[in-house]
């Protein structure tokens, strides 16, 4: 795996101003959460205030409460009258959240296999189409947006939709680490592959390949991570 060129450690600007029919400090957090996901903002990189309100046009209160549903997800740490900068990736927290991930998973997909509807499988197909387009043009953000819109149609489809809300607020650490990975030679193509297997499995009805082939699916960036580790030392923190 060929180490991703490093980012610059600033935020990044926001190509739009803000819609201001919604709450500003929701979306100051979204977009800096995007921004710390797709590692344009890498671990360590500081985050001002100042600046933040300068580029979002907003007042010092959304970017405060911004930060501060960042850092109870971890995603920053806040130096009180000192700093605030991006966290490092906590390889514990990302572990614990596979661990929930896996198992809520593991029996949705048996509920999907045992009773689901045709217009599910309609839609995996298209968003797996989706991701093999994003994966051959090696557009990675649209790749794992198409990843997250795959599974969240999982809990959808078993109407739990609020245990996907739990999932992603816990993933922000192993996201990362998935991030770090994805341009690995051959790994969005075993993405891909896997959700066809998941797919497939779920159409036919048979609810152990399906668990079979979730388990492998959610299991292989950390299975990887002495490599991933080798390749960003100084993000990964134990």
């Amino acid at each position: 795996m060929e180490p991703a060129e490093p980012a610059p450690r600033v935020a990044p600007r926001p190509g739009a101003r803000l819609d201001r029919a919604r709450q500003a400090a929701p979306q100051v957090f979204e977009r800096l959460r995007n921004a710390i996901l797709a590692l344009e903002l890498p671990p360590g990189s500081p985050l001002s205030r100042t600046d933040l309100a300068a580029q979002f046009g907003v007042s010092s209160t959304p970017i405060r409460d911004a930060l501060m549903r960042l850092e109870e997800e971890g995603l920053v740490d806040v130096f009180p009258q000192h700093a605030t900068v991006v966290s490092r990736v906590d390889v514990g927290r990302a572990e614990q959240a596979h661990f929930l991930r896996q198992a809520l998973e593991l029996e949705i997909v048996r509920l999907l296999a045992q009773q689901h509807g045709e217009a599910l499988v309609i839609r995996l197909d298209h968003t797996i189409a989706l991701q093999q387009q994003f994966a051959k043009a090696g557009d990675f953000e649209s790749f794992i947006a198409g990843d997250n819109d795959f599974h969240a149609q999982l809990y959808a489809a078993a109407g739990k939709q609020e245990l996907w809300t739990l999932v992603r607020s816990r993933s922000g650490h192993i996201d990362r680490l998935r991030r770090m990975h994805l341009p690995s030679p051959g790994k969005a193509q075993n993405i891909v592959r896997h959700h066809k297997l998941i797919t497939r499995a779920i159409e036919a009805g048979d609810a152990d390949a399906a668990q079979q082939h979730l388990r492998k699916h959610l299991s292989g960036t950390l299975s990887e991570l002495d490599t991933i580790r080798s390749h960003y030392p100084e993000y990964l923190t134990d």
